[in-house]
């Protein structure tokens, strides 16, 4: 049998993203949009991106809970389910989202046109949608001056990380996807010098050495997100941004981890915000604070088109059958119209 491919969850990390995350209206028209916006996604990209190869522009697409189950119902993906909130010394929001996009290239502009034609495709489907533009700070910093994704695993072990295989055969090929946006307090960061800071995080600032273990705080940020089971540690694939309106004095981290289980990305989430063991929590949600949370499955790119396939051999519903003979006048071809109405939906008021 020949393995699922998964979506573009390894491409490597860009000088641009856009995180756009929308819910919808309930309603076929909806369920028939985004069933064939799945099987057109990876074409749309091809195609926006053969302007400038050199750019990797790339998409991949999660699906919240609520809206598979609306939407694709039985079966389901095993872990899939609404993010769950925390409430720890510090809150990790779950706010409401059906759908993700996350778009990356080494260029603004294509991610902005890609965004731009998702929108439209889902045209008045969308309820409400949010996009936050991440970029690459200098070399992979964010915006408290620490580099980012340090320990992503790579490769093979990339794979092994975020890519279900035999304990969920159905969506093989599949993976999760968690989501938050961090606003930051610079002011109050960098009033801490920076050898706390470096306690914070568990890493020097300028060199990105990891602290010695002896001088590390039991707080720090890499030793609680650092998960073992069984002495192997169980890693997931961050592909955080920067973002920020300076004139707005907004300045935060976009975090989107991919994990073949939501279960470590979980546990990971607990011990930041409850702590290990609970009170150790992480120093650094005292200057980061959380103010979205969403979990999503990623289908399999072969899910997606199957997906679109299923939405083309749906059966329509039967028109109505009028009580009695319409005797009202049909259009004429003179007047240029083809004699079936308006393509959006009327207000009947």
């Amino acid at each position: 049998m020949t393995p699922a491919v998964p979506q573009a969850i390894h491409a490597r990390l860009s000088e641009a993203a856009i995180f756009l995350v929308v819910t919808l209206e309930p309603g076929p028209q909806t369920q028939s949009a985004v069933r064939e916006l799945c099987g057109d996604l990876a074409a749309l990209a091809r195609g926006l991106g053969f302007r400038a190869p050199e750019a990797e522009l790339s998409c991949v697409v999660g699906i919240g809970s609520d809206l598979w189950d609306a939407f694709f119902g039985d079966p389901r993906p095993a872990g899939l389910h609404p993010f769950r909130e925390i409430h720890g010394v510090h809150l990790a929001p779950s706010t409401p989202a059906d759908l993700l996009f996350h778009i990356r290239a080494a260029r603004m502009d294509l991610c902005f046109e890609l965004a731009t034609r998702i929108l439209a495709r889902l045209g008045d489907g969308v309820a409400e949608a949010d996009t936050t533009s991440g970029f690459r700070y200098f070399d992979g910093r964010d915006l408290l001056g620490f580099v980012d994704g340090t320990e992503n695993p790579a490769g093979h072990e990339a794979v092994e990380a975020t890519v279900i295989g035999d304990e969920d055969a159905a969506f093989a090929g599949g993976s999760y996807v968690i989501v938050q946006k961090y606003l930051h307090d610079l002011e109050k960061w960098e009033a801490l010098p920076v050898e706390v800071q470096e306690g914070v995080i568990g890493r020097k600032k300028f060199s990105d050495i990891e602290l010695d273990d002896d001088v590390r705080p039991s707080y720090a940020h890499n030793v609680l997100t650092s998960i073992e089971e069984d002495g192997e540690e169980l890693e997931i694939l961050r592909h955080n941004m920067p973002f920020g309106d300076p004139a707005r004095g907004e300045f935060g981290t976009y975090f989107i981890g991919y994990a073949r289980s939501p279960e470590r990305m979980e546990r990971m989430l607990d011990n930041m915000f409850i702590g290990d063991p609970p009170g150790n929590y992480d120093r650094l949600l005292d200057v980061s604070r959380a103010v979205t949370g969403s979990l999503f499955f990623v289908p399999s790119a072969a899910w997606l088109e199957a997906a679109a396939a299923s939405a083309d051999t749906a059966p329509s519903a039967p028109a109505p059958v009028p009580d009695t003979p319409d005797s009202s006048p049909q259009p004429s071809a003179r007047d240029g119209s083809l004699g079936i109405g308006s393509l959006k939906t009327r207000d009947p008021s």
